[in-house]
C-alpha cells in the first residue's frame, strides 16, 4: 500500500458531481451525485463495470466530458503546483490547456487511438515537456528515455524513434503512461491503464503508481479489476449505474463488502479457485446431452489424432535497426479435440504471432501446422479456403474487425453465405439461432457495431465465428478489454459452447487468472519459446520454470 498522507489537504475534491448528456431522445444521467477526495500520497480507485459512469467521471475531471454534457457539482476543486485552488467547473478551453499534462495527467485505456500514429514515441512524450517548458530542449531526449525506462519499456534508446504501430499493445500502453507522466502532474488520472498489460508488466506499472503516491502525488485509478485495487489502492469507490454504492478503506471493502454489487464483482474474478464453476452464477445455456460432435471427438482422441499439431514452428521479423528478431522460435504443441489449451505469456512473447500461424494468416519461416491430422499451413490458399470454416478466431477487438457500416445481421450473414446458397428464410432462421446461442436479443440485428456494448460486440464476434460450424476456435485475448462481470459472462458462454458443441480452443491470453479458469492444459511462452507446459494443475501447483514461477507470483489477488 502507499503512504497515505491523510493529514494533508486534498488535491482533488468532488462533491455531488452530476453529469447529464443531452440526447435527441432526452437527457441521460451518466453520473449521479458522486463524492470523493484524492489526497497527496494516496491512490483512490473508482471501480465498476462498463456503463457504471467511472470513465465519464474521469473525463469530466479533465474537461473532456463532451459538448453535449451538462456538468454540475457542489464542489469540484483541484489544487495546483503553486497552491491555487482551481474550480474545475469554471475553466475555459485555454485554462484547460494549461492544466492538462502539467497539473493533471490523464491515461486512457486505448493507446492505439490516443497516440498520434504520425509521431514517434520520443516526440509524443516530449510534447508536454516542451509545452510547459519544463527542461532545456537539449535535456529532453534523456528525460524521455528515463520515462520509457521507468514504465518498463525495454531498449528505450531504440524505441524512442519508433511509431505506435511498430509496438505491441502492452508497449503502446506503457508509452501512453510515460506521456501522461512527462509533465510531472500532481494528480494522475488513469482510466483502465493496466487492462491490456500482462501480469509482470502490470506489476511494474502499479509500482510506478506506488512511487508517485509515495512522492506526494495523488492517483485516481479507474478500473474494473478489483485484484488491481487490492494491490495499490488506499480507498475505493464502487460505482453502479452512475452512483457510488459503496466506499471506504480498500482493505475493509474488499475483505467484507457490504453491497451485493461489490460482492458480485468479487465473485466474477477468474482464477484457479474458480475452475469448474460459473463465474456469473448460473449456466448461460441449458445443459445439453452428449453431442454427436463430442462422440466424434472421443473417437479422434482414442485414435491419437490432434485437432491442431504445431511442429517446430519459427517466425522471424526484422527490426527497424535491421536486427533479426525471433518472434516464434522452434515451437511445438498439440491441441486435443474438445479441450482448451491456454497459451500464456507477457506482451511480445510471440503468442499472438503463433496464433496467426495456426490460423494460416502468417507464414512460418520454419516448421508446419497440421489440422485434424492433415497438412494445413503448407497448403496453397486455394486449397485451404474450403477448410477455413473448421478453424475460426475470436479477437480482442471485434470493433476493429467489423465493417462499421454493417448491421449485426449483415456481419453474421457473411460467413453463412460462404457456406453455400441459402434461402432468405433459412438465412434468417440460422441468424436467429446463432443470436440465441450467444445470448443476444433479435432486436440487436439492425444495430451497427458502434451502438453495441463491448460485451455485445464480443458475443456477435462469437456468433460470427460459430456461423461456419467450426471445430476449433483460436481465442486471442477475447476478454482482455471487458469489465469483470461482462468478462465472466463471455467466459461462461465459451465454456458452455465448448460443452454443447465439443469445440477445441486455443486460448491466448496475458491474464493467467483467466487461463487458469478456462484451460485443461497450459503452455507458457517467453521470448518466442514454450518454456513449460502441462496440465493446469501441474502448472499452478508445481511450476518448474523460473519464468512460470515469476508469472504466478505476479498474479494479483482480490484480497489484501
Amino acid at each position: 500500500m502507499t503512504l497515505n498522507q491523510n493529514a494533508a489537504a486534498p488535491l482533488l475534491v468532488v462533491e455531488d458531481l452530476q453529469v447529464d448528456f443531452l440526447q435527441p431522445q432526452g437527457t441521460v444521467q451518466a453520473v449521479k451525485n458522486i463524492s470523493f477526495q484524492v489526497r497527496p500520497g494516496e491512490i483512490v480507485a473508482l471501480v465498476g463495470e462498463s456503463g457504471s459512469g467511472k470513465s465519464v467521471t474521469a473525463r469530466t475531471l479533465v474537461g473532456l466530458a463532451g459538448d453535449n454534457a451538462r456538468v454540475n457539482a457542489r464542489t469540484l476543486t483541484l489544487i495546483t503546483h503553486d497552491g491555487t485552488a482551481k474550480n474545475l467547473l469554471k475553466q475555459s478551453a485555454a485554462d484547460w490547456q494549461k492544466l492538462r499534462g502539467r497539473e493533471i495527467g490523464f491515461v486512457l485505456q486505448d493507446a492505439l487511438v490516443s497516440l498520434d500514429p504520425l509521431r514517434t514515441l520520443g516526440k509524443e512524450i516530449a510534447e508536454p515537456m516542451l509545452i510547459h517548458r519544463l527542461y532545456p530542449r537539449r535535456a529532453i531526449p534523456a528525460q524521455v528515455e528515463a520515462l520509457l525506462h521507468q514504465v518498463g519499456i525495454p531498449d528505450p534508446h531504440h524505441r524512442i524513434d519508433q511509431y505506435p504501430h511498430q509496438l505491441s499493445g502492452g508497449l503502446r500502453q506503457r508509452a501512453l503512461i510515460a506521456s501522461a507522466l512527462a509533465g510531472g502532474p500532481k494528480l494522475l488520472i488513469a482510466d483502465e491503464p493496466t487492462t491490456a498489460l500482462d501480469v509482470t508488466v502490470q506489476q511494474r506499472i502499479l509500482a510506478v503508481f506506488r512511487k508517485l503516491a509515495q512522492a506526494g502525488h495523488g492517483v485516481l485509478l479507474i478500473t474494473h479489476d478489483l485484484s488491481v485495487v487490492a494491490q495499490v489502492a488506499d480507498r475505493v469507490v464502487v460505482m453502479q449505474q452512475g452512483e457510488g454504492v459503496e466506499s471506504g478503506n480498500a482493505k475493509q471493502v474488499l475483505a467484507a463488502p457490504s453491497h451485493p454489487y461489490t460482492r458480485r464483482l468479487l465473485a466474477a474474478i477468474p482464477g484457479a479457485d474458480t475452475r469448474g464453476r460459473w463465474l456469473s452464477g448460473e449456466p448461460p445455456l441449458p445443459d445439453a446431452p452428449l453431442t454427436a460432435q463430442e462422440n466424434e471427438n472421443q473417437q479422434r482422441r482414442e485414435q491419437n489424432v490432434a485437432a491442431l499439431d504445431v511442429r517446430d514452428v519459427s517466425v522471424n521479423f526484422s527490426r527497424p535497426d535491421g536486427v533479426k528478431h525471433n518472434a516464434v522460435n522452434q515451437v511445438s504443441l498439440q491441441l486435443a479435440w474438445g479441450e482448451t489449451l491456454g497459451l500464456v505469456g507477457e506482451s511480445g512473447s510471440g503468442k499472438t504471432t503463433l496464433g496467426k500461424v495456426v490460423l494460416a494468416l502468417q507464414s512460418a519461416h520454419r516448421g508446419e501446422v497440421w489440422l485434424a491430422g492433415k497438412p494445413w499451413s503448407q497448403l496453397r490458399e486455394s486449397e485451404r479456403r474450403p477448410l477455413r470454416g473448421r478453424i475460426q478466431t475470436i479477437t480482442q477487438d471485434p470493433l476493429g474487425s467489423f465493417d462499421p457500416q454493417y448491421t449485426v445481421e449483415q456481419i453474421i450473414h457473411q460467413p453463412l453465405k460462404l457456406r453455400g446458397k441459402l434461402s432468405a428464410l433459412d438465412l434468417r432462421l440460422k441468424t436467429l439461432e446463432l443470436l440465441q446461442l450467444v445470448g443476444l436479443h433479435p432486436k440487436l440485428l439492425e444495430r451497427r457495431p458502434q451502438a453495441l456494448s463491448g460485451g455485445q460486440r464480443q458475443r456477435v464476434s462469437i456468433a460470427q465465428a460459430l456461423a461456419s460450424d467450426p471445430e476449433i476456435l483460436v481465442c486471442d485475448e477475447p476478454v482482455s478489454a471487458l469489465d469483470v462481470t461482462t468478462q465472466a459472462q463471455v467466459l461462461d458462454l465459451l465454456t458452455a459452447l465448448q460443452r454443447k458443441l465439443g469445440l477445441a480452443m486455443l486460448f491466448i491470453s496475458h491474464d493467467l487468472g483467466v487461463v487458469e479458469h478456462m484451460s485443461h492444459r497450459i503452455a507458457v511462452m517467453k521470448d518466442g519459446k514454450i518454456v513449460e507446459s502441462g496440465t493446469t494443475e501441474q502448472i499452478i501447483r508445481s511450476p518448474q520454470h523460473a519464468y512460470t514461477q515469476t508469472l504466478l507470483a505476479s498474479v494479483p489477488a482480490a484480497s489484501v
